[in-house]
């Protein structure tokens, strides 16, 4: 069940949101995942917030599912032609669907507990091969920030470890430091795995 404080967060805060540039080292990601998955490939962009990479990955000719769990983002997606569902993590329930799953620094606010299940659910629901970009804070523990968001951190081992027992191989890891939506300066992970 997603949690509602952070849903609401997210919910007054649509046009911040939109404003907050991406570091290279997430532009550069993101276009390298839309690389490795190709034209014509199908991908489930999950925690999609308002849909901004689903729209750049459509632009680069992938075909985009979007899922978020705040409805305000959904429905700016949809203004902006993305096929965007109001869903949570567990509605991944698909099997052999996708070429790629796109899950930027969305996972971050489920329960460290639920995050295997996660993992192996996105596994599932792509085809053989298929590719993962997951983005994550990096840090300990689990708490709530500024704006009442709930996180949960992790260290680089911790996440290298979760995704290999979920059955993902890693092709590429990046490290780095953003400004997010509270203006908090935080460390942060991008990983492309495969399964």
């Amino acid at each position: 069940m997603p949690d509602q404080k952070t849903i609401d967060a997210y919910s007054t805060r649509l046009d911040d949101y939109l404003r907050i540039p991406l570091p290279a080292e997430q532009i550069e990601s993101r276009q390298a995942f839309a690389d490795a998955v190709g034209a014509g490939g199908y991908v489930l962009d999950l925690g999609a917030g308002p849909g901004s990479d689903s729209a750049f990955f459509m632009r680069r000719g992938l075909r985009v599912r979007a899922l978020d769990a705040t409805a305000e983002f959904v429905r700016n997606a949809r203004e902006n032609g993305v096929d965007a569902h109001l869903g949570s993590f567990d509605d991944v329930t698909e099997t052999a669907e996708y070429d790629g799953v796109y899950a930027s620094f969305s996972l971050l606010h489920a329960p460290r507990a639920d995050f295997p299940r996660h993992l192996k659910s996105i596994h599932q629901a792509l085809k053989p091969e298929g590719v993962l970009f997951l983005g994550m804070k990096l840090g300990t523990g689990e708490h709530r920030d500024e704006l009442d968001r709930y996180y949960t951190y992790y260290s680089q081992p911790e996440i290298e470890t979760a995704l290999a027992k979920a059955g993902f191989r890693i092709d590429r890891v990046t490290t780095g430091m953003g400004k997010g939506l509270a203006g908090s300066y935080d460390g942060f992970i991008l990983v492309m795995a495969h399964a």
